[in-house]
């Protein structure tokens, strides 16, 4: 009954998340149009794109960055943590109880991305490190290349049991991309606010989403009343 409900909120959700791919295209676009700006972002994206396909896969730091995320995802839900394993190409986390936001962590949340940041609006507070932005613009880029080349590369390369266990395979993808998405236009939003407008993203998300299902819904009743 769970997977079940699952689905259906996972195609209910599915207008919202293609809305979704379209708005943060739109953004990144114009985070590209500010080029001048972006260009230490851009440049770290490319460069970890160029080194992992080109040389070192970094297995073992996604491995690690997987497993941990897993792990601090529990312990925010309140999860007792029983055994930790990383290794090259695979880990585990074994806990008491999990639910679907521990299960999918890991594929949404871009956790060197965060450390970076952490680090450098701690070290802020200490140190006027402004004029090194640009090379935090470039660890962060490289960083979001990261998460989203190795989460796309643990989907589909992969059969996961984590899909499953999150409820099931339509339902953890919605919410990975979705997620996803989201997080990439906020980072994009805090790196380039002056290029960014997420009220007029969100506004025209959901302005989209109600549209599209009032013609489902309208559709559903018309073809309801002729057969009736």
């Amino acid at each position: 009954m769970v997977r079940l409900v699952k689905l259906l909120v996972a195609l209910l959700l599915l207008p919202t998340a293609v809305l979704t791919f379209a708005e943060t295209a739109r953004i990144l676009l114009a985070v590209l149009g500010h080029l001048q700006t972006a260009v230490s972002f851009v440049a770290g994206a490319v460069v970890y794109s160029g080194i992992h396909y080109g040389y070192y896969d970094f297995s073992r730091p996604y491995v690690f960055a997987h497993e941990m995320t897993h792990a601090l995802a529990a312990l925010l839900c309140g999860c007792r943590i029983k055994d930790i394993s990383v290794g090259r190409d695979s880990g585990y986390v074994k806990m008491d109880r999990c639910n679907a936001f521990v299960v999918l962590a890991p594929y949404f949340v871009p956790a060197y991305a965060v450390l970076a940041a952490f680090v450098y609006l701690l070290v802020n507070l200490f140190v006027d490190i402004t004029p090194y932005r640009q090379a935090f613009l470039f660890v962060v880029g490289f960083c979001i290349a990261f998460h989203l080349v190795q989460t796309f590369k643990t989907l589909f390369e992969a059969e996961q049991p984590d899909l499953k266990l999150a409820g099931g395979k339509v339902f953890s993808v919605v919410m990975i991309v979705l997620a996803n998405l989201i997080i990439l236009a906020v980072v994009l939003k805090a790196l380039f606010p002056e290029a960014v407008s997420l009220g007029a993203a969100g506004k025209n998300v959901l302005a989209g989403t109600v549209n599209i299902w009032r013609i489902i819904v309208n559709y559903i009743v018309e073809k309801a009343v002729n057969a009736a």
